[in-house]
């Protein structure tokens, strides 16, 4: 979508992370999308068993509270029923994970850097609720899309060279210029957005009758 105002450098940029964002709804919730050519491939709404798929031993995910964080994680981050396996130091080598929980670490990174752009620049993910279900879970990565996008559209020229405009704690964001953590962010959208669909391709082939 074109949005009048964008800075030149930011274009090319907002271009690739609305592109990058939408494939990745799309991916998750059909009825179809861009196979990457322009044509049109069906695509099934992400399921509850696809979300909480465990795709090996140990995995990391989004569970209950009543049932403890999983294997190697010590806190279960969030403030509702429902927690994202978490912890420091993080196990060595890293767990994989779930869908679920690379969906909630996505979404908690646009909103927390939204939130410490053009926010109140308060709260951590503790505060998030996630979701133990699909359609929350993509409706909360959705809430997150829409509010850094919206960060990104209030930066002008001046505001790509600024130090600190983004204060985000989970990162060096303050140390950066606002220009860096754009693209930063888009690297993670695009990476962790490949990594959710190639886990919902393992899934279908594996439990396909």
């Amino acid at each position: 979508m074109a949005d009048e105002g964008v800075p030149d450098r930011l274009a090319p940029l907002l271009a690739q992370y609305d592109w990058a964002s939408e494939r990745l709804l799309a991916r998750l919730t059909g009825p179809d999308m861009d196979s990457g050519d322009g044509e049109r491939v069906a695509v099934p709404p992400l399921t509850d068993a696809e979300y909480l798929w465990e795709p090996a031993p140990g995995a990391w995910s989004v569970r209950r509270k009543v049932d403890g964080p999983g294997p190697g994680a010590t806190v279960l981050v969030g403030a509702g029923d429902w927690g994202r396996d978490g912890g420091r130091p993080h196990p060595w080598p890293p767990p994989v994970t779930t869908i679920a929980w690379r969906i909630a670490h996505v979404a908690e990174m646009l909103l927390g850097r939204a939130e410490y752009t053009v926010g109140s620049r308060q709260g951590s993910e503790a505060d998030l609720v996630y979701p133990g279900d699909a359609d929350g879970g993509v409706a909360l990565l959705a809430r997150g899309v829409a509010a850094w996008r919206e960060a990104l559209v209030t930066a002008d020229d001046a505001a790509l060279d600024e130090v600190g405009r983004c204060t985000y704690p989970d990162g060096d964001d303050a140390d950066q210029p606002f220009l860096e953590i754009v693209w930063w962010v888009n690297q993670e959208v695009l990476h962790h957005g490949a990594e959710i669909a190639l886990l919902r391709d393992l899934h279908g082939a594996l439990h396909r009758s």
